[in-house]
């Protein structure tokens, strides 16, 4: 018996929408990353990209628990001298509250090429409404 692997273009894709509005981050991360990578399906195989599309609403009202608001730390560094920024939770949920959902969705799927396929199907929104209704979006519930 040889062992079954999918193809891309047989892969029928569907798209889900998760609302955060008072859900814990990372069981909303868990949750997106693991309709984006398909883990749930039959057909599903770690080398192909086989995940659905997610669409994440009400980004900005997504809750954090403990003291992760002003105690989790957000870093980059650019390389160069000085280049080194930290940010907390509290500043960036004021810039982009967004980027919290997309940074913890983004840790939890590949860090490769397939990784970064599989990311360009995540759209999160802060507001309740979204651009993708045509696609016959289904919600889905945590």
């Amino acid at each position: 018996m040889k062992t079954f692997s999918a193809k891309a273009e047989e892969i029928e894709r569907q798209w889900h929408v998760i609302d955060a509005d008072g859900k814990v981050l990372g069981d909303v991360a868990v949750a997106a990353a693991n309709l984006l990578r398909g883990k749930g399906k039959p057909l599903f195989t770690p080398h192909v990209d086989c995940g659905d599309f997610v669409v994440i609403i009400n980004a900005d009202k997504v809750r954090l628990t403990g003291k992760k608001e002003d105690g989790k730390v957000y870093t980059s560094y650019s390389g160069y001298a000085g280049g080194f920024k930290r940010e907390s939770v509290s500043k960036v949920r004021g810039r982009r509250p967004e980027l919290i959902v997309e940074r913890a969705v983004k840790g939890m799927i590949p860090h490769n090429r397939l990784g970064r396929a599989i990311f360009r199907k995540l759209k999160v929104y802060n507001g309740a409404s979204h651009p993708h209704e045509a696609q016959q979006t289904k919600p889905y519930e945590l």
